[in-house]
């Protein structure tokens, strides 16, 4: 018989009115960096938690301007972009202590992005051991670290 995995939480995401538009570009207009998981905003990019992260920790960057091709960026913005990748490896490795790190883009639906037309960067930190067969058998991530207590871990370290 097989075993059952309780998710109650999931159900507000499942049951939710999706919003219309460009999520990414909806954190930025926010006032409420908090709620929106920000926490950093450069001049022309801005850090942030994934509210559906891979590990806790998982970072996302993002151009405040709405570009979904590498060729859209401006020097200016690829400079600050990738250096807020660098301080945001850096922020992590003082606060969580991971182990690695998986650093990349999905460019395209096909490739896995979520959010295809507003380019991101995702920073996940690894630690030996943090998979494990629930993603594999039950279809489920563990994370273990709530997002609000990550948010206040990490916010002010990237600077």
């Amino acid at each position: 018989m097989a075993e059952q995995l309780w998710a109650p939480w999931r159900i507000q995401y499942i049951e939710m009115e999706k919003p219309q538009g460009c999520v990414l570009c909806q954190k930025l207009d926010s006032t409420d960096d908090a709620e929106s998981l920000i926490l950093y905003r450069g001049t022309q990019n801005i850090v942030m938690l994934n509210k559906y992260p891979y590990n806790p920790g998982h970072i996302m960057v993002t151009p405040m301007r709405h570009i979904g091709r590498l060729d859209d960026f401006t020097a200016d913005e690829i400079a600050e972009h990738y250096d807020l990748v660098r301080k945001s490896v850096k922020a992590l490795q003082k606060t969580m202590s991971p182990q690695g790190f998986n650093i990349g883009m999905n460019l395209g639906r096909v490739a896995g992005a979520g959010i295809e037309d507003h380019l991101h960067t995702h920073i996940v930190p690894r630690w030996n051991g943090d998979t494990n067969f629930m993603p594999v058998v039950g279809q489920t991530r563990v994370i273990s670290e709530a997002l609000t207590d990550t948010y206040k871990k990490l916010l002010g370290k990237i600077a």
